[in-house]
């Protein structure tokens, strides 16, 4: 399996050259094989439309045919983080707080490993959810123990990812 330190490292200068920023890269497996995934987004409007990740895949295409940083057949996937997209850094729940989301950690806390609330933002290096299972109750989750989180498509969500006229 590729190293994806290796790849960011490789992939995140392109990305930034474009005045861009790295979301994130992941590698998975399905039924169409492998497939890589860059996640960019112009920090400007928080997407990239088309014709900006497939600029990014060519680029990226070229150095990986000059490197060959991954040795096994694979896809490549460049996009944007879209509308409930993932939070991959710390910076991305304060920018979401006030927004529903769904958190999935790498340990179980009290048996669960699933969470799912109102982002209320950091606390330090720790992610703040507002949990709505009926209790209420405030989490707070080291980023690091983060496995995965992503916003919940709401009608909220979307009226604040709307592109904002010029007018």
């Amino acid at each position: 399996m590729a190293d994806i330190a290796a790849l960011t490292a490789l992939v995140e200068p392109l990305v930034i050259a474009r005045g861009w920023e790295l979301v994130r890269i992941k590698m998975t497996t399905g039924e169409m094989g492998k497939t890589l995934q860059i996640m960019a987004e112009d920090p400007a409007t928080g997407q990239l439309v088309v014709d900006q990740c497939a600029a990014l895949s060519r680029e990226v295409s070229e150095l990986f045919d000059e490197v060959d940083p991954i040795e096994e057949e694979y896809n490549l996937e460049v996009s944007s983080p879209g509308i409930d997209r993932p939070l991959t850094r710390a910076k991305d729940f304060a920018l979401w707080a006030g927004h529903k989301a769904k958190i999935t950690l790498t340990d179980a806390i009290d048996g669960r490993k699933k969470f799912a609330g109102t982002l209320l933002g950091l606390e330090g290096e720790a992610a703040q959810l507002r949990l709505e299972d009926g209790s209420e109750a405030v989490m707070t989750f080291p980023i690091d123990a983060i496995h995965g989180a992503k916003l919940v498509l709401t009608d909220a969500l979307i009226a604040a990812t709307q592109p904002q006229s010029l007018n």
